[in-house]
């Protein structure tokens, strides 16, 4: 894989470039998902994963958590209502000291299938206004790249949420789970809240302010803990793991396997804290999803402009 073009550093400055282009340059910022909140919380794993799986966070163990949740603009200043899709990351602090990333979003397919097809995909939101794309340029996009329909049109239908806390958010791309015996099984995740699914009516949006995302969290966490389930999807023979455009089947099987438990807002260096979708640990393996490894490249990119200042 590291080989082909998709990998050159090249590609991931020019995808980060492109984005720059359309948002602006926003100095110490992430360069997508701009603007996040940070918390703490803990992990519960109930060991339902332990036959599929050596990751040490997934056995019988609690371990702490840092969470960030996030806008999906690139542009740090849009309101909490604008964007619709929101970012939800978890930081595992392992029990051997490591750490493991799992980066998921509240939308489960993704608008490209490779690194090529991100950065031209990316131009086309060059239309964007107040954070939503201009659809009327949808037929040359598809007219390329038809892979990407699915996804856009599910953008097109998404509402901005009534809280972080009442969102389901999926990896996007799959993982094999490696057990002790050596058996690869391919997986998704999906975090599921306890409070259930709500968002927003449009003409709600109006009502909000800028942050009331930060504000919600904020009163829900005086009540007491906010709550997800984590939940596994196991795939089938037919269900493809390089390509995040592409629904599973729907008669997947699922397994919850652990719960988080979020307790505080944690007053850290948020801006210089780094996500890594591919940071992962033994028992767990990236599939062949080339836009999962695009993303560490392109995240590394960002991460150092970002440190920089720039």
């Amino acid at each position: 894989m590291e080989g082909t073009d998709d990998y050159k550093p090249e590609l991931a400055r020019e995808a980060v470039n492109v984005i720059e282009n359309v948002a602006g340059t926003h100095p110490g910022y992430r360069r997508v998902h701009a603007r996040g909140y940070v918390y703490e919380g803990v992990f519960t794993p109930n060991g339902k994963a332990s036959p599929l799986t050596v990751a040490s966070h997934l056995q019988d163990e609690a371990v702490p958590v840092i969470i960030r949740f996030s806008n999906s603009s690139p542009i740090p200043s849009h309101p909490d209502a604008i964007s619709p899709v929101k970012g939800m990351a978890v930081k595992f602090h392992l029990p051997n000291g490591k750490v493991s990333d799992l980066i998921t979003v509240t939308i489960p397919l993704f608008f490209a299938k490779t690194p090529q097809a991100f950065v031209d995909i990316a131009g086309f939101f060059q239309s964007a206004k107040e954070g939503f794309p201009n659809l009327k340029e949808l037929a040359k996009i598809l007219w390329k790249y038809p892979e990407s329909k699915a996804s856009l049109q599910m953008l097109k239908e998404m509402r901005s949420p009534a809280s972080f806390s009442t969102c389901q958010y999926y990896s996007i791309h799959a993982f094999y789970f490696i057990n002790k015996e050596g058996r690869r099984q391919a997986i998704k995740y999906e975090w599921v809240p306890d409070a259930g699914l709500s968002m927003l009516e449009k003409r709600e949006v109006a009502e909000h302010s800028p942050e009331y995302l930060e504000e919600e969290m904020e009163k829900r966490l005086k009540e007491g803990p906010v709550g997800f389930k984590l939940n596994i999807q196991i795939g089938g023979e037919n269900d493809p793991t390089d390509d995040p455009t592409t629904a599973w089947s729907e008669d997947k099987q699922v397994i919850t396997i652990g719960h988080l438990m979020i307790s505080k807002k944690l007053e850290v260096c948020k801006d210089t804290l780094l996500f890594d979708p591919i940071n992962i640990p033994e028992g767990i393996e990236c599939s062949e999803d080339r836009i999962l490894h695009f993303r560490h490249s392109a995240y590394a990119v960002s991460y150092e402009r970002r440190i920089n200042n720039q």
